[in-house]
């Protein structure tokens, strides 16, 4: 059965393969699926019956329609069987058992078929390209995008990522930071949804530590190539960061190379991130080294680290123990998320005290004892 439409459909699908990438396959077994639940709708055909084949020629655009028949001995039920001796007539080859397609031609469904086709198509290239969207932006999780504000309402943020929106939810926003619409801003992909209707949806995040490694391997060329490794990053979104920034070449220095002469590199991720304050310390094998490091700004006389509780008493002078602790105990809490360690932080006055009551205690428990050795004797 010819249909002019249909015909001029497999020129489009040709075109669409080249422009887009849609593959005309898909698009032709789809259009052939479609159309048989349009012929069973249109020629009350039983729902669920799998005895009506369509085929449409992926060159010419011909279209043909079949009743798929079982070849049996003797007749029983014409709509599903087809006889032994009729099936012969079309060739002498066929068996009881076997399957023929006998072509059928409905009246009309040319017409039916076209107007299916035209919709069918369509619906597959919004699918098709849906697909490819997140295909593209799934490839871009765990990366930074920019994007223009297109809503801000103290919820959430709508960004304009171009072929998309980019949706940036209140606990993924930087509490300090304000989103006005026309905005041009920058975030991290942190994962792809497909919507309603299967529409692809990108997941965007300034507050994430993760956005701030990023920010460092744009901003630090050694730590793109991979002569510098990020080992760790903790944050507190709008207020402060800890980096431990890490390189086997001993002729280069991590926390220089990303400070920057006159601080010129970590100044671009600063601003960036809208004044936040950036601590980069150098990582260490060592958790005694790595923990005094990770408290900076404040200096560290001691650390005393047990290895299986990952627990660490680090010891720092009295006018340090303030700046240890941080404002509302942040620099402590960054410090022990960057290295994965508890830490209790005592001042240099607060360890003597310690000590010296555990002596007390000692002294006091030692002379308990002389006593009762004494009076033990004394019985005998």
């Amino acid at each position: 059965m010819k249909n002019v439409d249909v015909k001029e459909l497999i020129k489009v699908m040709d075109e669409l393969e080249k422009e887009r990438g849609i593959s005309k396959d898909y698009l032709v077994a789809a259009l052939e699926e479609a159309l048989v639940k349009a012929y069973k709708q249109n020629f009350d055909v039983e729902e669920g019956s799998d005895n009506v084949k369509v085929t449409i020629d992926k060159i010419t655009g011909e279209m043909h329609v079949y009743s798929v028949r079982e070849v049996v001995p003797e007749l029983a039920i014409p709509e599903l069987e087809i006889s032994l001796e009729d099936a012969q007539k079309i060739d002498k080859a066929y068996n009881v058992g076997d399957v023929v397609n006998v072509e059928i031609k409905p009246k009309d469904f040319g017409r039916i078929a076209a107007q299916k086709a035209k919709q069918v198509v369509v619906q597959k290239i919004r699918e098709v390209e849906k697909d490819m969207i997140f295909n593209e932006f799934n490839d871009k999780k765990g990366e930074i995008v920019s994007g223009i504000i297109q809503k801000a309402d103290g919820k959430i943020v709508v960004m304009d990522l171009g072929k998309l929106e980019g949706v940036m939810p209140l606990k993924e926003q930087v509490p300090t930071e304000t989103y006005r619409v026309n905005d041009k801003i920058r975030g991290y992909v942190l994962e792809v949804e497909k919507g309603l209707k299967g529409t692809p949806q990108v997941i965007v995040s300034r507050s994430h530590p993760d956005f701030v490694r990023k920010l460092f391997e744009f901003e630090i060329p050694e730590i793109y190539e991979g002569l510098i490794e990020i080992k760790s990053v903790s944050r507190d979104a709008g207020s402060r960061s800890k980096v431990a920034v890490y390189s086997k070449d001993e002729n280069i220095d991590p926390v220089g190379s990303c400070v920057g002469q006159k601080g010129v590199r970590i100044q671009n991720i600063i601003n960036e991130l809208n004044g936040e304050k950036i601590d980069v310390i150098e990582w260490n094998a060592d958790p005694a080294i790595y923990i005094a490091a990770a408290l900076l700004p404040a200096q560290v006389m001691a650390v005393d680290v047990k290895e299986e509780e990952k627990f660490a008493q680090v010891i720092v002078p009295d006018d340090q123990l303030s700046l240890a602790i941080g404002k509302s105990g942040q620099n402590a809490r960054l410090a022990a998320r960057l290295t994965n360690w508890k830490i209790d932080i005592k001042s240099e006055s607060q360890i003597r005290e310690i000590l010296l009551a555990q002596m007390a205690e000692d002294a006091e428990l030692a002379e308990e004892v002389e006593t009762e050795t004494v009076e033990a004797s004394e019985e005998e």
